[in-house]
């Protein structure tokens, strides 16, 4: 007779796929899909690789579902600046924590590789395309051009100013432990008049 009733299984075998997924999260971040091997996330996560294969079949299956969940919680991180209360710039500046925050840099950075990369399955760029990032990098614009009308940002080219923007915090997302150590405050002045 098992020791556990099926909701403790199922809670058990969920926890160990939030611990599989948070492990290949980091390794695919850091390597990309190429020089992520199934063996380097079961080390990550703690665990055999035999078990990382009882609950995903492939390295490609796993990044798939991860470019999903990325996709997702980056639609969110978006919508909820609408829905935010203060200035254009306070607003950019809870992205820009957001973006930053250990928890979601990894998000990030997977997405950055799926629009980059011819070495990731075409099914991770499907999913890419099936969510609205270009209306989510308007929406962005839109701040960034109320920010400059109400002499919050720097005057220019709006689109410009983000690509700035963007790079700089895809290359801080890319030096190991420098998103702990930023000043947030420092960063916003590279927009900000």
């Amino acid at each position: 007779m098992s020791r556990f009733n099926d909701d403790q299984l199922e809670k058990i075998h969920e926890k160990r796929r939030k611990q599989i997924k948070e492990a290949a999260l980091k390794v695919f971040a850091r390597r990309g899909l190429i020089g992520t091997k199934m063996n380097m996330i079961a080390k990550e996560a703690g665990i055999s690789q035999g078990l990382s294969y009882r609950y995903y079949h492939s390295k490609d299956e796993l990044f798939i579902e991860l470019v999903k969940d990325a996709m997702e919680e980056t639609v969110e991180a978006f919508t909820s600046l609408e829905n935010m209360t203060g200035s254009p710039s306070e607003k950019i500046k809870q992205l820009t924590k957001k973006m930053l925050d250990a928890s979601n840099r990894y998000s990030f950075m997977l997405i950055q590789q799926v629009q980059i990369s011819d070495e990731v399955p075409d099914k991770a760029k499907e999913i890419i395309q099936q969510y609205p990032i270009s209306s989510l990098i308007e929406q962005i614009i839109l701040f960034f051009k109320n920010g400059q009308k109400t002499g919050e940002f720097r005057k220019g080219n709006p689109a410009k100013l983000l690509m700035l923007y963007f790079s700089v915090i895809s290359g801080l997302m890319l030096l190991p432990n420098a998103t702990e150590d930023i000043d947030i405050d420092i960063l916003m002045k590279l927009l900000c008049e």
